[in-house]
């Protein structure tokens, strides 16, 4: 059996079909980690093609002196977790216009709605791209200490330590921001 750079060298020097080798050993396994991601077989499905579809396209950033397979689930994962991101904003909005429809809801609370979301997607900027990650896989898709840890391949210690530092760095920075707005206003 061929490992995986030879196919990845095939793929990059014109062999598109060399791509069914790599697609025919990680679909399964990368379908089993988005669904413990996503909850949902439909989803998860149409994922892992997308997925697929983008490492594909980004085959050349590949840097072979790591796994392919960790760089395919990396990929994965952010990719996912940018669809859980648009799919929270477009139900942040969803919720808005619903709180319009239902409610004598006011141009102020929609706007403080706003920029209360804003500024948390702020605060999870400055994070690593990794701690990031850890930490919406936790509280946005609830999963569990042992199913990150499996996901982003790291022993569990280590992501709660993530997530731990990741939420008292969020927590300094809000501090910090809400010091400097009331020592303005002094």
């Amino acid at each position: 059996m061929k490992d995986d750079s030879y196919y990845i060298k095939e793929v990059l020097g014109g062999d598109k079909q060399a791509y069914s080798f790599l697609i025919n050993r990680y679909s399964n396994k990368l379908y089993a980690v988005i669904l413990r991601m996503v909850k949902n077989h439909e989803d998860a499905k149409d994922l892992v093609q997308e997925c697929l579809i983008k490492a594909y396209s980004q085959l050349e950033k590949y840097e072979s002196t790591g796994s392919f397979a960790s760089w395919l689930y990396r990929l994965s994962i952010n990719h996912c977790m940018d669809q859980f991101r648009k799919k929270r904003f477009q139900l942040v909005e969803l919720q808005e216009e619903s709180n319009q429809t239902n409610s004598a809801a006011t141009p102020e609370s929609k706007y403080l709605q706003k920029e209360k979301h804003e500024h948390l997607e702020k605060l999870l900027e400055i994070l690593p791209q990794e701690d990031r990650m850890i930490l919406l896989l936790k509280y946005t898709r609830d999963l569990s200490y042992e199913e990150i840890s499996g996901l982003v391949g790291q022993p569990i210690s280590t992501v709660r330590n993530k997530i731990h530092r990741a939420k008292k760095k969020m927590r300094k920075q809000l501090m910090e921001q809400k010091g400097g707005y009331f020592h303005e206003m002094l």
